[in-house]
């Protein structure tokens, strides 16, 4: 088991595989996984009402000392006395109470299976937020790790430099500092991958993240996709997002609750059977043979029952006062969790707009400040530009090229996110 799980950690994960995983392992998903499985069980129960209940019950009673006998006289005497009964009853008419009970249940499971898809579609998103951070933490630590590979070679220079007499110890220091800075950016890159790793290991369940690691898709000719609206996301999303369907189907469990209440004014019918037998003995007098007397005092009986409601204290109308307060709130509720998804979307759709402006013109800033670092460090090499010059183009490049990095995953996710409230499938 361990060398199976071992194997599973090492490889390189895409995202499709990530949310595959972490539908799977996900501890709140399986919480509501269970959940529904409650609810099936609730409305099993619901169905089963319909069926008549069958109970077999038996008893034995001892008596002794003074009593009165049939000649009007008190004597002492001991009795015994067994009896067994079966016995059946099958509810005819509840007020449609089962039948409304049913229906709750039925919309009940629906709800917890549509609160299900909305856990499963939020674990989605936090696993693709935690895989897009990974990508942009490799991104930065691949920059660190060149910018000490360039630092390190132009220090060798210097110092060759130096030697030769066309460079000072100065320069020689100042490089070495510059070069100490890329470790430690380097380290802190390291550091930064790492914590993403773990958040993403987390959340998918596993034990350690060592060994893990990501698949990073081709976004070297990331293209900027044409939006939708918001007014068209959110036409869409509406019909389809788990969220939103709970709400509805809170709704009419809201409405089946008060048919049930109201309920409570109808008259209840119920049939009823049963048979029973006993054996019965007497201290002062002689009893039949127990075999005899089962058989002698078998009976069978039928009957039916209505009951019907006539004041009850006012407990039904407040029932259904109460129950037409729950619909008023869960239609409050379907209204809030309706806007909540317009806004989330108009946040999605303005953040994908942002970062596509943002990708747009971080690419051209990166490139501009990787060619002016280029011209720097050549001017730097030859003794025509200061190692301040030179730390100073240096820092623009990896501010340019971190925000570069940043948006443009920032932009592959916000532009995904949109598809993905119209239905799409979650993954680049």
């Amino acid at each position: 088991m361990k060398a199976l799980l071992l194997a599973i950690v090492l490889q390189s994960w895409s995202l499709g595989e990530c949310i595959d995983y972490a539908l799977e392992h996900n501890l709140s998903v399986r919480q509501g996984e269970l959940g529904v499985q409650q609810k099936e069980i609730s409305l099993n129960t619901a169905k089963n009402r319909r069926l008549p209940g069958l109970a077999a019950s038996a008893s034995e009673n001892f008596s002794f000392g003074r009593g009165l006998t049939a000649d009007n006289t008190y004597s002492n005497a001991n009795t015994t006395s067994t009896s067994f009964q079966l016995g059946a009853d099958l509810p005819l008419f509840q007020g449609f109470d089962i039948k409304n009970d049913i229906r709750q249940n039925e919309l009940n499971l629906a709800a917890a299976t549509a609160d299900l898809e909305k856990a499963k579609d939020d674990i989605r998103v936090a696993v693709a937020q935690a895989y897009v951070q990974i990508l942009y933490n490799q991104e930065l630590l691949e920059v660190a790790r060149g910018q000490v590979a360039q630092d390190s070679l132009l220090l060798e220079r210097i110092e060759a430099m130096c030697e030769a007499g066309k460079a000072s110890s100065a320069e020689v220091s100042a490089q070495k500092a510059t070069l100490a800075q890329s470790h430690l950016n380097e380290v802190q890159a390291e550091g930064n991958l790492e914590l993403a790793l773990l958040d993403l290991s987390q959340l998918l369940e596993l034990d350690s993240p060592e060994g893990f690691s990501v698949k990073a898709p081709s976004v070297e000719n990331l293209q900027v996709q044409l939006l939708m609206s918001p007014e068209e996301v959110f036409a869409e999303a509406v019909n389809i997002k788990p969220a939103i369907r709970s709400g509805q189907l809170k709704i009419d469990f809201a409405q089946a609750g008060i048919d049930r209440a109201k309920g409570a004014y109808l008259p209840s019918l119920s049939l009823s059977s049963g048979i029973g037998t006993n054996y019965y003995t007497n201290s002062r007098a002689p009893s039949a043979a127990f075999g005899d007397q089962l058989r002698n005092n078998f009976s069978q009986y039928i009957g039916i029952s209505l009951r019907v409601p006539i004041f009850s204290r006012m407990s039904t109308r407040n029932s259904v006062r109460t129950a037409e307060l729950n619909l008023e709130g869960e239609k409050l509720q379907l209204e809030t969790l309706r806007k909540t998804l317009y806004k989330e979307i108009q946040q999605a759709y303005y953040n994908a707009v942002n970062s596509q402006a943002q990708y747009r013109s971080s690419e051209q800033a990166a490139r501009s400040a990787e060619e002016s670092l280029e011209l720097v460090r050549a001017k730097y090499e030859t003794g025509k530009a200061t190692s301040t010059e030179y730390n100073e183009s240096r820092k623009r490049y990896l501010e340019a090229e971190s925000n570069f990095l940043q948006s443009r995953y920032r932009c592959l996710y916000q532009t995904k996110l949109i598809d993905f409230y119209r239905g799409v499938a979650l993954d680049f």
